[in-house]
């Protein structure tokens, strides 16, 4: 049987995963973190985009979508707190595009820096929340 580690993902709404897992992979800051059983301490921010969760004794990766958060590492545990976090197979793809679509608009239209920062960071979301469906459509066909 292959090495383990506990992993938790929470959200401030719901706790949306919690199981043991023998790799998980996250989106850094400066590009994907892959961690596996017995990692090294580590603290730090991921950005929006795809967690992806080899859950011990499936072939298959759990998806999970987060909109930013929190990243704790210790040997025996992983910890996400996510702002939001949503199963990939719950995104919804048409609320998706239409976020990305009102994103895209407000940065074309951009009257103030703070609406400028905000619709960035809404286009952000916005497309981790389609690569993650994209990711999804990938390991189930």
């Amino acid at each position: 049987m292959a090495l383990s580690v506990h992993c938790d993902v929470v959200s401030a709404e719901e706790s949306i995963f919690s199981g043991l897992v023998e790799l998980a992979v996250f989106p850094g800051e400066a590009g994907e973190l892959g961690i596996l059983p017995r990692h090294t301490p580590l603290l730090t921010r991921i950005k929006p985009g795809t967690i992806r969760l080899k859950v011990q004794g499936q072939s298959e990766f759990e998806l999970v979508y987060v909109s930013g958060g929190m990243l704790e590492v210790q040997p025996d545990m992983i910890t996400v707190l996510a702002d939001t976090a949503i199963r990939a197979h719950d995104l919804d793809e048409a609320k998706a595009l239409e976020a990305k679509k009102r994103a895209e608009e407000a940065l074309a239209n951009r009257q103030a820096e703070m609406d400028y920062a905000s619709a960035e960071a809404e286009l952000a979301q916005a497309i981790a929340q389609l690569q993650a469906i994209q990711r999804l459509r990938k390991h189930t066909h």
